[in-house]
């Protein structure tokens, strides 16, 4: 027999009535306002009684963008590795007033206009990356649940990103977050062995037992979406051998650590992913080849690394002669 749909009816009191939204997967979610509770709680069961019986048939027609995102929520982003970040960004998203228009309505203007509103809150770097959900919803929708549109997000202009960060570490600031740091230990495990390895933060989070052998470390999946196993500093190994792994803590709460931290010392302008960049440099520094680290590093272009090497002429003039 086949198991029953779970229900996703939801009521919420909202400047002074209470509203209803019925949802099920695959369908629009139908929304209701009563005045009283035992009103909006009836009606509830009756529509989630006529989904059940399937009398209730939505048509696309009838779609608004709310739908797709709720839909999107509930089908893809489970899936994905980035699975948090990205529901915090649609979650967000849902605030925007034209998500409640018709897909049919909805056209390029009204995603130029809301870039214009985040681009006064976000750097175009986040703002590339969180439009890039968008449409990958819309692709899903036209790919994957037959809906015939366009997609309203390719259309618009994508502002230009000039984030090149070529930050170091100062002797200080290394001294601040790593020797200052001891109140938190699981912070300075992960902030050690970024520097150690070159990691990302979300290859660092998805560090299993497993994945150690001997001098080396497996990383299963990475942001080009290739696996690869990196060589490891003893020190590294010392971190591995008495951490709790997978580390544990969220993506985000790493992330407002890091920001505490920095607080805590008035440390200005240093990213989380400035460890990696920082720990690229000192793989140069002692002498390992561009390829060497593009194996540690994960970088399939090459080229990406040069920014890395901070070579100047007057080092190269006792090569040379």
């Amino acid at each position: 027999m086949a198991q029953k749909e779970e229900r996703m009816a939801s009521i919420r009191k909202r400047n002074g009535k209470w509203r209803v939204q019925v949802r099920r997967v695959n369908c629009k979610s139908i929304t209701k306002t009563f005045t009283l509770k035992k009103y909006a709680e009836r009606w509830a069961r009756d529509m989630e009684q006529k989904l059940d019986r399937q009398e209730l048939r939505i048509d696309h027609q009838e779609a608004t963008l709310r739908d797709l995102v709720n839909r999107y929520l509930t089908e893809v982003v489970p899936l994905k590795r980035s699975n948090e970040s990205e529901g915090i960004v649609l979650q967000s998203f849902l605030k925007e007033k034209f998500v409640d228009l018709s897909i049919y309505k909805i056209n390029a203007e009204h995603f130029a206009k809301y870039r214009d509103r985040r681009l006064k809150i976000v750097k175009p770097a986040t703002f590339v990356r969180q439009v890039g959900i968008l449409q990958h919803l819309y692709n899903t929708a036209i790919k994957e649940w037959g809906f015939e549109f366009k997609n309203p997000v390719k259309s618009i202009r994508k502002p230009i990103i000039r984030n090149k960060r070529n930050r170091r570490l100062t002797d200080t600031e290394c001294q601040q977050i790593v020797g200052g740091n001891y109140s938190h230990q699981l912070l300075r495990s992960i902030i050690e062995l970024a520097l150690e390895t070159g990691m990302r933060r979300g290859e660092l989070l998805r560090i299993q037992r497993d994945h150690i052998k001997d001098q080396t470390l497996l990383i299963p999946y990475a942001k080009n979406g290739e696996s690869r196993i990196i060589p490891l500093t003893k020190r590294a190994r010392q971190i591995l051998d008495h951490a709790s792994l997978p580390f544990p803590v969220s993506a985000n709460g790493l992330r407002l650590a890091w920001q505490r931290l920095r607080e805590r010392f008035s440390i200005k302008d240093l990213h989380f992913h400035d460890l990696r960049h920082e720990a690229i440099s000192r793989f140069f520094e002692k002498g390992l080849s561009v390829a060497e680290v593009a194996l540690i590093s994960g970088h399939k272009d090459v080229r990406m690394l040069f920014r890395y090497t901070h070579l100047k002429a007057e080092d190269i003039v006792g090569k040379i002669n």
